[in-house]
């Protein structure tokens, strides 16, 4: 059977403040407590531990290299609680009042419109917050917490997720475009001559190798709808989401490009929470009715 800590937060709290602070007299005002209380904490901690968490040099408290170690895991065992705490705080007031749900531009936008009324109307008072992201945007609003869930084609490192279902990307071109007036099979060589329009990488880093094909002529838009229009206008050909160029395929007015290869990817989506174990029902919720939305 596993011991009690004899050690509580209040001590490594007092352990971190000596080491931010400069030593023990700062540290006890920055605590708000007197300085015997933090020595105190402190010899706890050594007297606990068999060891020598500081050694005093001149004026100052230096961290001995054992107590390098307990600083760097009092730190994360401090932010874990407060983490804890957040969370639980969430949880017992309810449904939350604001969710933020990031999306990869591939996923339909009418299926997250669907998605996002349905929820409203079971939780009025809940505010959404939709960002529309591409290729490493989305990871990167998980990454640095903007997203409370997110629909992404790549999960990032140290999350999880489950799959949404799968995108298919086609390369077309406006029915009178260059390209269809060869009346042949066409390489990617083909398409070196003509303007390829892109949606941009919203992520912080964007990677150049992620753009399709080596052309001498780009456009670089910041939406699926604005390459969508461009291309239904004629001004370049592009890969575009099968599902939103629906209209425009049987109308005729955008035509599948005769790729040798390449003429149609899949992209498969993932659902991803930000927290699975501190997920408010809000956000479970809503990531449930998205699940379901993609998977009818």
């Amino acid at each position: 059977m596993a011991t009690s800590p004899q050690i509580t937060l209040d001590h490594w709290r007092a352990l971190i403040a000596v080491v931010d602070a400069g030593g023990y007299a700062q540290a006890a005002q920055a605590l708000f407590k007197s300085q015997s209380a933090v020595t105190y904490a402190v010899q706890k901690i050594e007297s606990q531990l068999s060891l020598k968490a500081f050694e005093i040099q001149g004026r100052k408290a230096v961290l001995t290299p054992t107590g390098q170690m307990l600083y760097r895991r009092a730190l994360a065992l401090v932010a874990e609680a407060a983490d804890l705490e957040q969370a639980a705080h969430r949880l017992s007031a309810g449904w939350e009042a604001e969710i933020h749900l990031a999306v990869e531009i591939l996923f339909p936008t009418r299926v997250v419109l669907d998605s996002l009324a349905r929820f409203g109307e079971e939780s009025p008072r809940t505010r959404v917050e939709l960002i529309e992201s591409v290729l490493g945007g989305t990871s990167d609003a998980l990454l640095t917490g903007q997203a409370d869930l997110a629909i992404c084609p790549l999960i990032p490192p140290g999350f999880l997720g489950d799959p949404l279902g799968q995108v298919a990307v086609v390369a077309v071109a406006h029915r009178d475009h260059a390209l269809h007036r060869l009346g042949r099979e066409l390489s990617l060589r083909d398409l070196a001559d003509h303007r390829h329009v892109v949606v941009r990488d919203s992520g912080a880093k964007r990677d150049r190798k992620s753009v399709s094909v080596e052309v001498d002529q780009r456009w670089t838009v910041s939406t699926v709808a604005a390459s969508i229009q461009a291309v239904s206008l004629g001004h370049g050909f592009a890969w575009l989401p099968r599902a939103q160029i629906a209209d425009e395929l049987a109308s005729g007015q955008l035509v599948p490009l005769p790729l040798r290869e390449g003429r149609e990817r899949v992209v498969t989506l993932y659902l991803v929470l930000a927290d699975p174990d501190f997920a408010g029902p809000g956000v479970r919720r809503l990531a449930q009715i998205l699940r379901d939305a993609a998977l009818a």
